[in-house]
């Protein structure tokens, strides 16, 4: 760990830094809710649901085994099962026996799912350059950028 890391890993956070922390959840917190808000009402689907949707998409085949899928979008196996319940009985998925180990089930992007997908994307990207990308502009990208990297390589380092 290098001297700036360590010292910092020393002290408390100031007030400020605290102030900023809570900015952060909070505004987070609204960003998730207005987009959710938005996606359910563009297109009845949760963002767990477009969660799901989007992963099982880019995979190969549109499908995934349960459990690549839950480490896909980071989710609990027990919560991704009771989810992908739902979304079976409004005909997003199908559950499928795994074309390479029969042990195994995997998730199937449905064709009423991917229309469903393909429907939600359009209002769901107007709705992020609506309440996140018209906010800013090209510096503050650079800058936020540049914090989430450093936030991530933080992350990494402390794994």
């Amino acid at each position: 760990m290098n001297d700036t890391l360590a010292a910092a890993g020393r002290r408390r956070m100031t007030s400020r830094e605290l102030v900023v922390w809570r900015a952060l959840i909070d505004t987070t917190a609204e960003l998730h809710r207005r987009l959710a808000a938005q996606l359910a009402a563009d297109s009845g689907l949760s963002p767990g649901d477009y969660s799901v949707l989007l992963a099982l998409s880019e995979a190969p085949g549109r499908r995934l085994r349960s459990s690549e899928l839950a480490a896909t979008i980071d989710w609990e196996r027990s919560r991704l099962s009771h989810h992908l319940g739902r979304m079976e009985k409004r005909g997003l998925i199908e559950r499928a026996e795994c074309v390479t180990d029969s042990r195994g089930a995997e998730v199937v992007l449905s064709e009423d799912g991917a229309r469903t997908f393909r429907a939600a994307t359009a209002p769901h990207a107007r709705a992020i350059k609506q309440h996140f990308g018209d906010a800013l502009s090209p510096a503050q990208f650079e800058a936020l950028d540049d914090i989430l990297q450093t936030l991530d390589r933080h992350l990494e380092a402390t794994r």
